[in-house]
């Protein structure tokens, strides 16, 4: 019997391209672009100046597979430490209940309004994937919405829907999220945040779209359920669940003052980095603040916060590790010189002249790494040092660049098997990934087109967001 093919651990993908730049050091000419420093908002960076490249000697590297990922942490110290402190925080958010009994309180006040449940939850869902980037997060969330979803008359694809479908669209049109949008931002040497007037308009947008296109189908089932896919399925596990709400978490005042202190947050944050040019320093303080005050409103003790924080880092520490992996592919690169030639190549292969084609093709790259990267934030670190300086090159914004890895990122994380969180959340719902492949697939057609509209007015306009 012949074994199913397995994607290999992300680890093994990134560590497997350090070896391939190590190879590609003995090969490929060396080359360097002068470099000139400029001040942005307080924050500096480096840009490549046009028409500077010249050839020269590579430098063949051999024990740099080894020092890399130790080079890479200190390359990217900065945002290793980032990522630790934002995911200890929201887990102390989630460790109090507030988010889910939040949710949970919208869903029972408007039981009997469908509709309205199905609009406000997926909004709510969204949101949270638009500001914090949920997407782990949301996966428990199936196990309520799948039975409400039923008991409502739906599908379970309805009930994935609610949380999960509605989530991934809020994280792929992300005007905050600090796990992709602000790392690729800070990658790519641009201030946190900025640019967010555009991708809100664009969240607002796609997550309208998305919920017109979940009620009309969600309805059609209501009038006729033969006609979902889940039919036979959602029949034979209605009578295994028991459908009700009695078990919600109610909504307390505790879990009211944690969701005021989330709010005041983000409103501290746009002031903080609009007005005062915050960083990543300063933003990683924010949300450790943040984490603490809502522990201790939300009832947890010194010891449950410490507890919950270091737990929340724990489920982080995978995304934090590879980014160091990942800045260890830039070492190699750079350290054998060939980083440049690299630029120069996709800069000629693409025209200096040709902006379009050259943010289109960056996006067709997010959209190819994604299958077997799922890991937003790896990605980040993976292209944007790259697809950053290209976009000097080819006349479009490194923001514009930005928002085609952000694209390409996360549409497609809610179709792909190779996606842990999507294989893990259907097995969660039990929805058969071929029912929810077939299902989905038009929508993520018009996700791409989508993309590939909303890249044009930025490389336009010459859109820099700040």
């Amino acid at each position: 019997m012949k074994k199913k093919f397995k994607i290999p651990n992300t680890f093994v993908i990134v560590y497997a391209i350090i070896l391939v730049a190590a190879v590609a050091t003995w090969f490929v000419p060396g080359g360097r672009y002068e470099r000139e420093t400029t001040v942005i908002n307080n924050v500096e960076r480096e840009i490549l100046k046009k028409n500077s490249f010249t050839f020269e000697q590579n430098d063949p590297q051999v024990l740099a597979v080894f020092t890399a990922p130790m080079k890479g942490f200190v390359r990217m110290a900065d945002i290793i430490g980032f990522i630790f402190l934002v995911g200890g925080s929201f887990f102390l958010f989630q460790k109090t209940g507030a988010i889910n009994a939040a949710i949970n309180e919208i869903v029972t006040r408007m039981r009997g309004n469908e509709k309205v449940i199905i609009i406000v939850v997926m909004v709510l869902f969204s949101f949270f994937g638009a500001v914090f980037g949920m997407c782990e997060e949301a996966m428990p969330f199936v196990l309520v919405f799948v039975p409400l979803a039923l008991a409502l008359g739906y599908d379970s694809l309805t009930g994935l829907c609610l949380s999960f479908l509605a989530a991934g669209v809020g994280f792929a049109t992300a005007f905050f999220n600090p796990f992709t949008v602000q790392i690729a931002q800070g990658v790519a040497g641009i201030p946190p945040i900025t640019g967010w007037e555009y991708r809100l308009g664009i969240w607002l947008f796609v997550t309208a779209f998305t919920i017109f296109w979940v009620v009309r189908y969600a309805e059609k089932v209501k009038k006729n359920p033969q006609k979902s896919t889940m039919y036979e399925l959602d029949q034979a596990r209605r009578h295994e669940l028991h459908l009700d709400s009695a078990q919600l978490e109610s909504f307390t005042k505790a879990h009211a003052a944690v969701l005021l202190v989330l709010a005041l947050g983000i409103v501290g944050l746009f002031v903080g980095v609009l007005k005062y040019q915050w960083y990543i320093v300063e933003l990683a303080a924010l949300f450790l603040a943040m984490g603490i005050f809502a522990g201790f409103l939300g009832g947890l003790s010194a010891n449950q916060i410490a507890e919950g924080f270091i737990d929340g880092a724990k489920d982080i520490a995978g995304a934090a590790l590879i980014v160091g992996f990942a800045g260890g592919i830039l070492e190699v690169l750079q350290d054998g010189r060939i980083l440049d030639t690299m630029l120069y190549g996709m800069a000629q292969a693409t025209g200096e002249s040709l902006p379009l084609l050259s943010i289109y093709m960056q996006y067709g790259v997010q959209l190819a790494l994604n299958t077997f990267i799922p890991s937003g934030t790896t990605k980040a670190v993976l292209t944007m040092p790259l697809f950053g300086p290209l976009a000097d090159l080819s006349g479009i914004t490194r923001q514009t660049a930005v928002l085609a890895y952000q694209f390409g990122d996360g549409f497609t994380n809610m179709i792909i098997p190779t996606s842990g969180v999507t294989v893990g959340t259907l097995a969660m719902a039990k929805v058969p990934f071929e029912k929810w492949f077939r299902w989905l697939l038009p929508l993520e057609l018009i996700f791409i087109v989508l993309s590939l509209l909303l890249l044009i007015p930025p490389v336009l306009i010459g859109w820099t967001g700040y």
